[in-house]
């Protein structure tokens, strides 16, 4: 986990995950788009501490998950916080379904949140295997990973398609063709999460992933920034992105590393175990 290339997702996710925390902090309340405590009840009382508090929360873990000597505690930590925000989201289906019926955008609508949480889960379970030496535990997460990571792009790919109106409403306006890029972004996440989940080019698939979600980072997440500086929902998005690119990085240099350790000798093996502990 020293190796160059993965510092750069570990520095890039555990910075969105510190990022997060500091909006929360800023409007002393958790991110509705991405957070959605109201979920448990419009009136539960001590939302602004509560959300003062998940953003101390998320600022420690993703200090701690920068620190090599922290990284397992930071990876846990993270874990159970993106856990629990994606928790959150279990309730809508029921108030969802309950007030709209069932409706195919509804169901996509619930979805696509939980997932967005869900995929920032994989690789705080990467980084916690890969500081346990042990190869069993770091098999079995990086399948778990693998599906974690892989479910939510495919979630994403659907929901385009299935609402091509409102993703080419987001297109930047000197973007001509908002329902062309629109949909080529939903197969590209389809596709993305299927080669994932598969394991066919998976590294390949969340390479060229988190190069897509970079330019989303630049095209559609950052304007917005500059036009409504005093809005969380804004400030939350581009921060959350930021943490995907992290996510998918960290997944595929992961995969990469173990492959080529398939390709050198035991002893050189040896040798490499030991810088597994260095994960900042």
């Amino acid at each position: 986990m020293g190796d160059p290339q993965m510092k750069f997702g570990v520095w890039l996710y555990g910075l969105g995950t510190v990022l997060t925390g500091i909006v929360d902090i800023a409007w002393g309340a958790f991110d509705a788009s991405h957070q959605p405590i109201k979920s448990l009840g419009n009136d539960l009382p001590g939302q602004h501490f509560l959300g003062f508090g998940a953003g101390i929360w998320l600022v420690a873990v993703g200090l701690a998950f920068l620190w090599r000597r922290s990284a397992r505690i930071g990876a846990a930590a993270s874990a159970i916080a993106y856990l629990i925000f994606a928790a959150l989201w279990l309730p809508r289906y029921y108030a969802g379904i309950h007030a709209l019926g069932w409706r195919i955008d509804v169901l996509f609508g619930i979805s696509f949140g939980l997932a967005q949480q869900l995929m920032l889960v994989a690789p705080a379970v990467i980084v916690y295997a890969s500081t346990a030496q042990d190869s069993v535990l770091h098999k079995r997460a990086t399948i778990a990973a693998s599906w974690m990571l892989g479910l939510p792009p495919v979630v994403f790919g659907l929901a385009h398609l299935a609402g091509l109106r409102v993703f080419a409403s987001i297109v930047p306006h000197w973007m001509s063709f908002g329902y062309f890029w629109a949909a080529l972004a939903g197969i590209a996440f389809f596709l993305a999460g299927s080669a994932i989940c598969s394991g066919i080019i998976d590294v390949l698939a969340a390479r060229l992933l988190a190069l897509m979600l970079l330019l989303f980072e630049g095209f559609v997440e950052i304007p917005p920034v500059f036009i409504r500086p005093h809005n969380q929902a804004t400030w939350g998005a581009a921060v959350y992105n930021l943490s995907a690119i992290g996510a998918c990085w960290i997944f595929a240099e992961s995969l990469a590393i173990r492959a080529s350790r398939g390709r050198i000798g035991p002893a050189e093996n040896v040798t490499m175990s030991r810088s597994d502990s260095m994960v900042a």
